[in-house]
């Protein structure tokens, strides 16, 4: 028996408001920390099948600033989009080039599980561009009025499939497939 090779997915795995807010404008979210959740709300379990990590320059930034001690990501390979030119350090891998064909390449290699953390405007381009195969989106128990928004304004449809549902306590946690055109 011949194995077959399979191409990675790109996933997106983030936390919203119900109203759709990744953050406040200010890049805040103590709101998310503020409800009760169930263990770590099912993310180690995602985050054991995740080998490759997309962040954007914001959400990396935001990282750097609010974590302490650790990069979060050790382990994985990690890639920060960037227009600005930056250095590459032991954790991350910045890239300057066009998103769409150096995403393209990462899903081509063999059985990759690809997180996309970052929201907004890089999920935009992978979203425009038909990258994403999952999404799996917590929702916290709160409404934010304004802010952050996990869905940027376009011009297309993008259908779905839920895949599961589960709750961590005051969490829900949407999992779906991204239907091919």
């Amino acid at each position: 028996m011949v194995a077959t090779m399979s191409q990675g997915k790109l996933v997106l795995y983030i936390a919203s408001s119900l109203d759709g807010y990744i953050a406040t404008e200010k890049h805040n979210l103590d709101w998310l920390f503020a409800a009760e959740g169930e263990g770590d709300n099912g993310f180690a379990k995602f985050y054991d099948m995740v080998d490759t990590v997309l962040l954007g320059r914001v959400t990396y930034e935001w990282i750097l600033r609010h974590e302490t001690g650790v990069f979060p990501y050790q382990g994985k390979e990690c890639y920060v989009f960037s227009r600005t030119k930056r250095e590459n350090n032991a954790f991350v891998t910045f890239v300057h080039e066009e998103v769409v064909p150096f995403v393209e390449n990462l899903k081509n290699k063999d059985g990759r599980t690809i997180w996309l953390v970052s929201g907004g405007e890089l999920l935009r381009t992978f979203l425009d561009a038909n990258l994403v195969d999952e999404l799996i989106v917590t929702v916290a128990p709160v409404l934010l009025g304004r802010g952050i928004p996990l869905f940027r304004t376009h011009d297309f449809q993008t259908r779905l499939s839920l895949e599961s549902i589960n709750r961590y306590g005051q969490f829900v946690e949407l999992h779906y497939h991204v239907l091919s055109e």
